[in-house]
């Protein structure tokens, strides 16, 4: 039963952009064919496609109303209309060893030296309702919190559960193989995540180029939800070409991450993405992004599935902590580990130090041009 809903007041998406831009190819998992063997069989196998040639892809039809999803970027819109000092008083403590929860300010890295442009994306992270995370926000999310909480916990019934089955049944494993490490009453690290990226003037644009380096998410998939401002690039993994990521109505982006990458020795790819300068037509407008970033159980130890016999057939039995007889870590290490490294203030761009860092013994990061 929905949640009595406060007005919020409309939200209105920028006008598409109408430069001809390199965009990505990438396929579509149509949920409305879950749901029968044949179905899931079909998007099992287009899903695993997916997730080792490109990484991103579309899904639509997943249950989810647009005017549900324009509501929460209505949500995050409000949110960054509050004044710094009072989101300020929501950063979360330990944000320089890892903690996320809460509201992370622009400007920790420096995007160019010789400028000292630094970066004007905020965050603020919402972490699950079950019971393990205290939940402490500004007003405009408090009020919203059922809707909210409503909102995050249909992410998982209408689109992950679904995702993990398919995934199960690509790698020949019992369909709720991932969908029992992915539960949503265990304590994990999900998080719904609104983001602004403050725009830059178009002499800053020009100087930078890229908002965002090439990087990797850290758990198993994440969910983007379509706003036209196009920024988001994705690299090819069998030819290395970056390629834009065109927004399509009604569906939602979806990448898979470090996790289900250290989970199949590598079977399937985490997907190396990055925020390029809008086109010059959009260039004008902040960019508003509505996010949710899936992780398996903190108690998870990310060790090679041994018992899919694709993954088996493959050759792909040991991910690089194994290989290197490294301790495996667990999620929670894992998360953690990465997040500090993803937190570190005042990195400027091009650091070899940061940019090569090993986070955990048998890992060293990469960052991609």
């Amino acid at each position: 039963m929905p949640v009595p809903v406060p007005e919020l007041g409309s939200y209105n998406f920028v006008p598409e952009t109408k430069e001809d831009l390199n965009w990505a190819d990438l396929v579509t998992i149509d949920l409305s064919l879950y749901g029968t063997p044949e179905g899931q069989q079909q998007l099992a196998q287009t899903l695993i496609k997916a997730v080792r040639e490109d990484g991103f892809f579309y899904v639509k039809n997943f249950g989810i109303a647009q005017e549900r999803v324009n509501r929460q970027f209505a949500i995050g819109k409000q949110l960054y209309d509050v004044p710094l000092a009072e989101k300020l008083k929501y950063v979360p403590e330990g944000l320089d060893n890892g903690a996320f929860n809460g509201y992370v300010p622009a400007g920790r890295r420096i995007l160019d030296a010789a400028s000292g442009l630094r970066d004007r994306v905020e965050v603020y992270n919402i972490p699950k309702f079950n019971g393990d995370f205290k939940h402490e926000h500004p007003e405009i999310i408090t009020k919203n919190l059922p809707e909210i909480e409503e909102f995050a916990r249909s992410l998982h019934s209408e689109v992950l559960d679904p995702l993990h089955t398919l995934l199960a049944i690509a790698l020949e494993l019992p369909e709720d193989y991932f969908r029992n490490i992915h539960t949503y009453e265990r304590k994990s690290e999900d998080h719904l995540r609104y983001m602004k990226y403050g725009k830059f003037t178009p002499e800053e644009n020009a100087r930078l180029g890229l908002w965002g380096r090439g990087h990797t998410d850290l758990g198993s998939f994440t969910l983007l939800f379509r706003q036209p401002v196009a920024a988001l690039q994705i690299r090819n993994h069998a030819t290395g070409e970056w390629k834009w990521v065109k927004p399509q109505d009604g569906t939602l982006t979806v990448n898979t991450c470090d996790a289900l990458n250290l989970l199949t020795g590598g079977y399937v790819r985490s997907t190396i993405h990055r925020v390029a300068a809008p086109p010059k037509d959009q260039q004008h407008v902040d960019r508003l992004g509505l996010l949710y970033f899936s992780r398996p159980h903190n108690d998870v130890k990310l060790a090679t599935i041994k018992e899919s016999p694709v993954l088996q057939r493959a050759g792909t039995t040991q991910n690089s902590f194994e290989e290197s007889g490294n301790p495996v870590p667990t999620m929670e290490e894992w998360t953690f580990a990465k997040q500090k490294w993803q937190r570190t203030k005042n990195v400027v761009r091009g650091d070899p130090s940061f940019e090569t860092a090993q986070i955990l013994p048998g890992w060293n990061e990469k960052v991609y041009a």
